[in-house]
């Protein structure tokens, strides 16, 4: 597992949230993991924006971790794997609504997409693999 740099972490926030979604997919696609955030009972960290409830995502723990200091305290990162994701957690976004919240920075949100696009794009990615 490749250890991101500060460098990294500050250049990739200063991109546009396309742009942290496109790194995201290619990141997941190479690492096969990702990471959300879950309150201390169990539940996912889902926040609402005009309406649309949101799951959050992120490529690397360390952008989750600069995410968790802006949220509720008391949040922890879970890690996921791409499996994990395409088994469980692709049915429960979709059954609840919810659209994803990819790669936001600090109280900003990232981009967000649903999760039909959301497949769609990382299956694209995924035959380049």
């Amino acid at each position: 597992m490749v250890k991101i740099t500060e460098k990294e972490i500050e250049a990739v926030s200063a991109l546009a949230p396309y742009e942290r979604y496109k790194y995201f997919i290619k990141r997941v696609a190479d690492t096969e993991l990702m990471y959300s955030l879950k309150s201390p009972d169990g539940n996912w960290a889902i926040s609402e924006v005009e309406a649309s409830k949101l799951f959050p995502l992120w490529s690397a723990k360390e952008f989750a971790e600069q995410s968790k200091t802006v949220w509720l305290v008391g949040l922890y990162i879970e890690e996921i794997t791409l499996e994990t994701f395409e088994d469980e957690l692709l049915e429960f976004v979709h059954s609840q609504g919810y659209l994803l919240n990819v790669f936001a920075v600090g109280q900003n949100t990232g981009f967000v997409v649903d999760i039909v696009e959301f497949a769609k794009d990382s299956s694209e990615e995924m035959k380049n693999y």
